[in-house]
């Protein structure tokens, strides 16, 4: 079978996948899932116009020569009515988010002011009709359409769903994941240590993966080198909706691996990829279930799973945006390639006075997780490039925790 290119083996595997069906959770529950419903407003918000601000509401026209001094008339809360109506002279003290009384057309903040004796207050500085005053219905009308379906999840989302009063929403199905790893190499977490044999990091790195996209996954522990004990395990496997096994798919095994997953009914519809590392990575379908084989090395794997994993499962959840984000970074160093694969480069970020700048995190075995750890993205080198040069621009795409940064990233 031909080796994909990276950009042909995702449309390969997006062209597998659809968007799962809805069904209803809680609100505490949402966060990050991808609502499947047309969500309306259920009232004006806000429901009359109101102070952005505490201070007095008053009418502007009284202002016409500073300072001025008006009459305090009343005191009105946040959840207060007013109870009494404006006259020529008059204000009436006023707390953010209260209603303005009848005759009020501006608020004025309270700094501005000085407090007199007798109900009096001096205004020290001029405004205009409507100054901060929230207007009725500005956030949202009653029955207009506030959140539609794809929207993701956030915490603002969460506070538009509680305000329209959503105590239960429609989101896409997650879907169930398996993790499965092979070999009789591997020692288990829990096994005593064996310096003959590999620890599996791979189902806890990819379990990881897995739940920094919101999904709790099934670990099924190791599969050894046996093909009926192996038939077993991917059997249980494809019970869910997705299988990722990880070793087995190097060259070595191939012959062994392949026919044990064909007879369980999996198309196989791709074997290698043109990428380093991760070249040795497979994708098929048993009816709607759908099956990755992961390369054993952990970085490979890891790689792996954030090129074509990651944005199946974002596209069954719902999501609109299924890739990681990117970014473009100045390298500090001289970076070799062979043409032929598109490779991942593991680097650490810094920023600039003009972006970013790209460091390699060291050796790039595909076996060295530390480097893995340490990396804020991958550089990604085209497979046509015959390496870069310092002061270059590469394509960097960030890795799970880096949408956070160690400064603020501005100046007052």
């Amino acid at each position: 079978m031909e080796h994909l290119s990276v950009s042909e083996a995702q449309r390969v595997v997006l062209e597998s996948v659809a968007t799962f069906s809805a069904e209803q959770v809680k609100l505490e529950q949402a966060l990050g899932r991808v609502l499947a419903e047309e969500v309306r407003a259920n009232r004006d918000q806000p429901p009359y116009d109101i102070s952005a601000m505490d201070g007095y509401s008053l009418r502007s026209a009284d202002l016409g020569t500073i300072p001025a001094t008006l009459e305090i008339i009343e005191d009105i809360k946040a959840g207060d009515l007013p109870g009494k109506t404006l006259a020529s002279g008059q204000c009436a003290r006023i707390m953010t988010g209260a209603p303005l009384p009848p005759g009020a057309d501006a608020v004025i903040r309270v700094e501005d002011t000085n407090a007199l004796p007798d109900n009096r207050v001096q205004i020290n500085q001029s405004v205009k009709r409507g100054n901060d005053i929230r207007r009725l219905g500005e956030n949202m009308r009653n029955g207009e359409v506030v959140l539609t379906p794809g929207t993701e999840i956030t915490p603002g989302v969460i506070g538009v769903l509680a305000t329209v009063k959503r105590a239960q929403v429609q989101v896409h199905r997650r879907p169930r994941v398996a993790i499965l790893s092979t070999g009789d190499e591997l020692e288990g977490l829990d096994e005593p240590i064996d310096l003959n044999k590999i620890p599996d990091a791979n189902s806890y790195a990819l379990m990881a993966q897995t739940q920094a996209l919101g999904i709790e996954p099934v670990l099924l522990g190791i599969a050894r080198d046996d093909p009926d004990e192996l038939a077993r395990y991917l059997q249980r496997g494809l019970e869910y909706d997705v299988l990722l096994v990880s070793g087995g798919t190097s060259v070595g095994v191939h012959d062994y691996v392949r026919p044990t997953i064909e007879a369980l009914g999996v198309q196989m519809l791709f074997w290698r990829v043109a990428m380093k590392p991760g070249h040795p990575v497979a994708f098929g379908k048993a009816g709607e279930k759908i099956i990755f084989g992961l390369p054993g090395n952990p970085v490979s794997s890891m790689v792996c799973f954030g090129e074509f994993v990651a944005p199946a499962l974002r596209r069954m959840m719902g999501h609109a945006r299924i890739h990681r984000r990117t970014v473009e970074a100045r390298l500090t160093h001289n970076v070799k390639h062979q043409p032929g694969r598109t490779e991942f480069i593991r680097v650490m970020l810094a920023q600039e006075d003009e972006g970013y700048a790209a460091t390699s995190t060291g050796a790039q075995g595909s076996g060295m997780l530390l480097s893995m750890a340490r990396a804020d993205g991958l550089a990604v080198l085209p497979a046509d490039c015959n390496g870069l040069t310092a002061g270059s621009m590469v394509t960097v795409q960030l890795l799970d925790g880096t949408v956070f940064q160690d400064d603020a990233g501005f100046r007052e």
